[in-house]
């Protein structure tokens, strides 16, 4: 299984940013493309990177025929978090090796 990270607070929320249909989540290739943003945007200081685990793909992951939350693999952490690559949701499953 590939890790893919999400950055969560201690409290557990999921960093998003506002979308133009409800909220966009970042998602990073690894601990240190996660952090490298992190240091760039002061809005994910209190985040930190954790692996994409079933408990917050549940979370996270919209259901099929929702839209209100939109994933975005970032390609480049130097670059704008809005700068990535859209995913849905069966991509992000094949990505991460869980076909289901």
């Amino acid at each position: 299984m590939s890790e893919i990270y999400v950055m969560q607070r201690a409290n557990g929320d999921v960093f998003a940013l506002d979308h133009s249909r409800g909220f966009c989540v970042p998602l990073f290739h690894s601990n240190s493309d996660a952090m490298t943003a992190r240091s760039r945007n002061g809005g994910m200081l209190l985040f930190k990177p954790i692996a994409l685990n079933d408990r917050l793909l549940q979370e996270i992951v919209p259901k099929e025929g929702r839209s209100d939350v939109a994933l975005l693999l970032v390609k480049d952490p130097l670059r704008s978090l809005k700068h990535g690559l859209p995913l849905e949701r069966a991509e992000l499953l094949l990505l991460l090796g869980n076909p289901a």
